[in-house]
């Protein structure tokens, strides 16, 4: 049995001091399932001289990347520091220098994700992620390994956990969305900005390397068409449960005659989906396949234990194949030659909330511009909004119909002198696996 693996950890925030913690309290249970004890030998930091938590003690701490890239004690590196960049070069340079890399950085794998893992494979060194995406529920994995016989048709996710408590919190207490979010950073959930999780710059990160695994083809960030969620108003969680539904930020991507269409999007999801009783901070990933039909993993989706989970996994893994002198495995193909397809040509059902003069005739103004661009209604519910019974609230929810028409249908709806405000549109979804 060899002595011991050394570790390189490169930060020691939340996350970095959850995986410290979690090595030091599993480290017997880690002996076992590698066949040797693993140890950090390094921690990258900003400033050495900052107070630490008792977490830091007994661990010889360096603000020089080099003391870890450079050290030739060091064969596994684990990267928590977040962001593209130095996250990005320092994994490179870990890889060049045939160093095995785990790393839970979302942005970082779905920038560079498939080159990465190429320079890993030249090098025989493995490159893990599985923290990268749902925390501590297992998805990676699954995809790469456990589903890999099945054609995945389909990825329906919830993997934003504060935006999914934001809207837990405004469907069942009717909070509106600047209160929730200002409760969301009380309790840490959110950040001072929480712009990457609102808007679903973080979801659509997650998305992405999960599209790029489940369809063997190279799917970007920048590919994910994304929507956030500052725009919902109590009212819409109110329509939304007279009409059967509730509000998810939905991450979705469905592969369709070579095609592929990704987005993060509020969504209205049917009572009855798997997806609709996934609440607060928890995440889910629903995947359709032609083997195993419908698969979903459920668990908590952020925090320091449920990710130092994930990422003391694919230590265990990386721990083996040194142990057991294996070669890593080939990385996955990304060779589907797919193309990326946009919004415009989404075709699905929509719920419309409008504010217009309470008179005879506006609905026949409105029914006219959405008949006119094939949009067809499928409900109207009218209610007036001010005591004088001048004006009123209009949700209409439509059959299926094509995004660019929809959009085409709101630009002209809003130049209408009877309609005060297109309030919102969001998109039905009601597909159930």
């Amino acid at each position: 049995m060899a002595d011991h693996i050394s570790i390189g950890l490169m930060g020691l925030g939340v996350i970095g001091a959850g995986v410290a913690t979690a090595v030091r309290e599993q480290a017997h249970t880690l002996a076992q399932r590698i066949g040797a004890p693993v140890r950090i030998d390094r921690a990258l930091v900003r400033d050495v001289r900052s107070r630490r938590s008792a977490v830091a003690e007994g661990l010889s701490l360096t603000a020089d990347a080099d003391d870890i890239l450079k050290n030739p004690n060091i064969p596994l590196v684990i990267e928590v520091m977040g962001g593209e960049y130095p996250a990005y070069d320092h994994i490179s340079a870990a890889i060049a220098a045939g160093k095995h890399v785990v790393t839970a950085n979302k942005e970082v794998m779905a920038k560079h994700g498939p080159e990465l893992l190429r320079a890993a494979a030249d090098k025989g060194v493995m490159l893990r992620f599985e923290a990268s995406v749902g925390g501590g529920i297992p998805i990676i994995g699954p995809l790469l390994d456990d589903l890999a016989a099945n054609d995945i048709s389909a990825v329906n996710a919830i993997i934003n956990g504060t935006t999914n408590y934001m809207l837990t919190r405004m469907a069942t207490d009717g909070l509106d969305y600047a209160t929730v979010l200002r409760e969301a950073q009380e309790l840490g959930y959110a950040e001072p900005d929480p712009a990457a999780d609102v808007d679903g710059v973080d979801a659509a990160f997650k998305l992405a390397i999960l599209a790029s695994l489940a369809f063997r083809t190279v799917v970007r960030d920048t590919d994910v068409f994304r929507e956030g969620i500052s725009r919902l108003a109590p009212e819409d969680f109110w329509y939304a449960e007279e009409l059967g539904y509730v509000i998810k930020l939905l991450a979705t991507a469905r592969q369709t005659d070579g095609r592929v269409l990704a987005r993060v999007h509020p969504a209205f999801l049917p009572i009855s989906h798997p997806l609709a009783k996934v609440d607060g901070v928890y995440n889910a990933v629903e995947l359709e396949g032609d083997l195993v039909d419908w698969a979903m993993f459920q668990g908590p989706g952020a925090g320091a234990r449920p990710t130092a989970s994930a990422i003391l996994a694919d230590v265990v893994a990386i721990g083996r194949a040194i142990v057991g002198g294996v070669r890593p495995a080939q990385p996955p193909l990304f060779d589907e030659a797919l193309t990326i397809e946009t919004v415009d040509n989404l075709e699905t059902k929509y719920y419309i909330r409008l504010r217009a003069s309470d008179r005879p005739g506006v609905m026949a103004q409105v029914t006219q511009v959405l008949g006119d661009l094939d949009v067809s209604l499928a409900s109207v519910i009218q209610k007036e909004v001010d005591e004088s019974g001048k004006a009123a609230e209009i949700v209409i929810t439509t059959h299926v119909a094509r995004e660019a028409d929809v959009q085409q249908a709101l630009k002209q709806l809003s130049t209408l002198d009877s309609v005060d405000e297109v309030s919102n549109l969001i998109r039905v979804e009601e597909r159930i696996a």
